[in-house]
């Protein structure tokens, strides 16, 4: 059988197709991917040709073009290739990447019978409010995430009060709408505020240095900071520090970047694991091959392992003998089951009725006095 795969990007803030097929015995592959280009990689075992398309959505430019950059290397990698983008034909998507977008697109995705399968949007309605029913994705939900990191300060640091943020968009309300109510059962008072996290320059370095001149109070043991861009919370410690005023910064995924969010003796929630260190012969690999793109974050891994699975829903249809079609494919999505020691995460990847995945985790991280993220338990 013939496969063809691969990955296309376009210079687009939230728009990428790609084609991949099913996997074969015998493969080619030198993974490359940037906005503009495309390669193609084939490989073979017998004269059938299966191929299909998929597509990817993220945020390619713009303020968080980084973490957008960092899913699209990591799906480029697990679909080995790149070539030029055929959206009509697409039988999956991998995205978008943010639950505001998923919020937007979801309900097109789903009249058009397409299954999409995203590596970060975490809102807990995108599975349950019957809005997206092609919807899939890889990583733990808000109601995960959220009282994880809640309990987790309770439990450490025992705060008589919290100062928590968010930033005016759905990813970031979605947390602290889950995570208030157990902190406030826990007898913590909570002060809750609200940062446009679409305010750039002067305007929002005047905003933030607001929020901690005149809301971070001297009993405000931890500021949550579930936000979606890491520069921001790192200029919120910053300014801490200039005030003189002492707190223990906690962030999430938007926040989860070493090279820009690095305040010391702060903590950072991710839905993806640090396979930098993995013994792992499949995480060696992926890390290798994506080296070339720099220092990645908790965004990458995720998204290679949505591209992995749309990959194996494909490879099914393939080997059954049929032809990749979007009906086809969103059934062997639902019948996903991956082991945890196929896939990066660490996980089991299988999906419950309603897309999310079975078996949520999440994973900590504490930034030491070097500014280095060492990962923790997250109990």
């Amino acid at each position: 059988m013939k496969v063809r795969i691969s990955l296309a990007a376009m210079a687009l803030t939230a728009l990428v197709a790609a084609g991949c097929g099913s996997s074969s015995s015998s493969t080619t592959s030198s993974a490359s991917a940037s906005s503009g280009s495309s390669t193609q990689a084939a490989s073979s075992s017998g004269s059938k040709s299966c191929t299909a398309s998929i597509a990817i959505e993220g945020p390619f430019t713009g303020p968080v073009a980084q973490v957008g950059l960092e899913q699209l290397h990591f799906a480029s990698l697990a679909v080995q290739k790149t070539q030029s983008i055929v959206a009509s034909n697409a039988v999956a998507s991998l995205g978008p990447a943010g639950s505001q977008e998923v919020e937007a697109v979801g309900p097109i995705f789903g009249k058009a019978g397409m299954a999409f399968v995203s590596g970060s949007a975490t809102l807990p309605a995108l599975a349950t409010s019957g809005k997206n029913p092609t919807f899939f994705r890889v990583v733990p939900d808000d109601d995960v995430q959220g009282p994880q990191d809640a309990n987790y300060a309770i439990n450490h640091f025992h705060p008589k009060a919290v100062l928590i943020i968010d930033d005016d968009e759905a990813y970031s309300q979605g947390l602290v709408n889950v995570m208030v109510p157990i902190l406030k059962k826990a007898g913590v008072s909570v002060d809750h505020q609200t940062l446009n996290g679409t305010d750039t320059g002067a305007t929002l370095a005047a905003a933030i240095k607001s929020l901690v001149t005149s809301h971070l109070a001297a009993n405000d043991a931890v500021t949550f900071l579930p936000w979606q861009t890491a520069t921001n919370a790192q200029m919120f410690g910053q300014d801490a520090k200039q005030a003189g005023k002492t707190t223990i910064l906690f962030g999430t995924d938007g926040t989860n970047s070493p090279s820009q969010f690095n305040i010391p003796n702060s903590y950072v929630s991710a839905f993806g694991p640090d396979i930098s260190g993995s013994t792992s012969a499949l995480d060696k690999s992926i890390v290798a091959g994506v080296a070339k793109y720099g220092p990645y974050g908790p965004f990458g891994v995720p998204t290679y392992e949505a591209a992995d699975v749309v990959m194996r829903a494909i490879a099914s249809v393939c080997k059954s003998g049929g032809t990749p079609s979007r009906s086809n494919v969103l059934a062997a999505l639902k019948t996903t089951n991956v082991p945890a020691a196929d896939n990066p995460l660490g996980i089991p990847v299988s999906f419950q009725s309603n897309g999310d995945l079975s078996g949520n985790t999440g994973y900590l991280f504490k930034i030491n006095s070097s500014g280095k993220y060492v990962e923790i338990p997250p109990k």
